[in-house]
């Protein structure tokens, strides 16, 4: 079975870590612990989020006395890709021995005229309290919004349209390759129109809906979404709080969850199922085997009773 990893930014940097390799070296070596039993019996396709790492690379750059202007997001985006895709290969090569791995820098095709681009709700970087949030978007330009408790950076998150690199993705499939790819969602380009040439973008796109387009383009028969929750909840942290653990894409949607944190989820899980008839789920990195199998996570699918 082909299955589509996506891992939340969490699983390398969880919150309250501080940015040090080693840090992130360690919680890369327990991700790759959880899929390493995935990894003997499925194909697997990793892909990861970003945002910890690339809200860190953001502020380095903006305080570098050495550049004139900071690097845009889509070159961090790279950046990221390279880190975070090193990280992961060494450590399945470690826990795979004769598997072939590989990381793929991965870029994302988007809309010039997505209207995301007008109205930033992607959260980058680390939690800050609000005094600093105010300072910083005053100093900086950036736009905060609220991430629980704290503030965060938000940046534009266009819709993914496609993926550059899908041909040479298949190749490498054929080729029994595991592959580390559209990590952060991909570095964000347009397209000419004409040309076709390709031009990077002020912007993040969303991890959980790249992964949905990724498995769509591969042909992956399983989506699996991996964060800090068990499975999804409605009502999360409130006294109503229940767990959801079978859901089509029609109820997913339904329940209505919130921008910032479980609704992309549920929505990439959603397309996924809708246009390929596959299956999707959510749930712990550290219950990837046991999601996979159906004794964890909530698992989406199709509503066959509506066909």
């Amino acid at each position: 079975m082909r299955i589509v990893v996506a891992l939340g930014g969490n699983a390398l940097l969880r919150r309250g870590d501080r940015p040090d390799a080693a840090v992130q070296q360690e919680n890369v070596d327990r991700v790759v612990t959880a899929l390493a039993a995935l990894a003997h019996d499925h194909e697997l396709v990793i892909t990861h989020g970003n945002g910890p790492q690339i809200g860190l690379l953001a502020m380095e750059s903006a305080t570098d006395p050495a550049l004139t202007v900071p690097y845009p997001l889509d070159m961090l985006g790279a950046e990221t890709q390279g880190m975070i895709g090193a990280l992961l290969a060494r450590a399945l090569h470690n826990a795979l021995p004769g598997r072939r791995i590989a990381t793929l820098v991965t870029h994302t095709l988007v809309r010039a005229d997505d209207p995301a681009f007008a109205r930033p709700t992607k959260f980058v970087g680390q939690v800050y309290g609000q005094d600093v949030a105010k300072a910083l978007a005053r100093r900086r330009g950036w736009r905060m919004g609220r991430d629980g408790k704290g503030w965060r950076r938000v940046v534009p998150s266009p819709i993914p349209q496609g993926i550059v690199e899908t041909e040479t993705l298949h190749e490498l499939l054929n080729g029994g390759t595991l592959v580390i790819c559209a990590g952060g969602g991909g570095i964000p380009v347009t397209a000419d129109r004409d040309s076709g040439a390709l031009t990077g973008v002020e912007a993040v796109v969303d991890k959980d809906l790249t992964a949905a387009l990724l498995a769509e383009e591969l042909k992956a028969d399983f989506l699996l979404i991996l964060t800090d929750v068990p499975c999804v909840y409605t009502g999360y942290g409130t006294p109503d709080q229940r767990p959801v653990l079978d859901a089509t894409p029609d109820e997913l949607r339904g329940a209505g969850f919130p921008e910032g944190s479980m609704g992309p989820k549920a929505e990439a899980a959603a397309r996924f199922v809708e246009r390929t008839g596959g299956l999707a789920a959510i749930g712990a990195l550290d219950a990837a085997y046991e999601i996979v199998h159906a004794r964890s996570g909530t698992l989406v699918r199709p509503d066959l009773d509506g066909e």
